[in-house]
């Protein structure tokens, strides 16, 4: 029962804050929102990252770790519409179709437990992603730490994927 009434995101903010001092990067927790993964907790790094993030950024599906996590744990019907309307805006034509999505990226994840971006969104800022699960085995958030490319791993075991992790 007390599973149930737990606030995931209450319970982790004073988490992040020590994650971000730990790690070196800014870490943020973002939850699914009407428009996708949205960032609802920020804990800045020691060092600049020359990104506009706040609370209420979303994140897109494609291109971000955060977003990569929330389409590999939520259901396809959840997702696909998000999905779909990113592939069809302007600049995201390039993207495959969704069973290649599934196929390839989203089946990573699920099988690494994490997500990540490489400078997919912004030029030199990569994310590495780990979801929050509740009692039920559902993704209920997501810690991001995101960080320059040159000074964030983000290979499967790298050390920010076991501090995730």
């Amino acid at each position: 029962m007390s599973l149930q009434q737990a606030d995931p995101v209450r319970i982790a903010t004073p988490l992040i804050e020590d994650l971000a001092a730990a790690s070196g990067h800014t870490v943020a927790i973002a939850v699914w929102g009407t428009h996708g993964p949205t960032i609802v907790r920020l804990a800045e790094s020691p060092a600049a990252v020359h990104v506009n993030m706040r609370h209420g950024t979303v994140f897109s599906i494609t291109g971000t770790a955060s977003g990569q996590l929330f389409a590999a744990w939520l259901d396809a019907a959840t997702v696909r519409p998000l999905y779909d309307a990113e592939r069809r805006s302007a600049g995201a034509r390039h993207l495959p179709t969704w069973a290649q999505f599934a196929a390839t990226t989203l089946a990573e994840v699920r099988t690494q437990g994490l997500a990540r971006a490489d400078g997919g969104v912004v030029a030199g800022v990569s994310a590495l992603a780990a979801p929050v699960l509740d009692h039920r085995g559902e993704i209920v958030l997501a810690l991001t730490a995101i960080g320059p490319s040159a000074a964030l791993d983000t290979g499967w075991h790298s050390p920010m994927a076991l501090l995730l992790r």
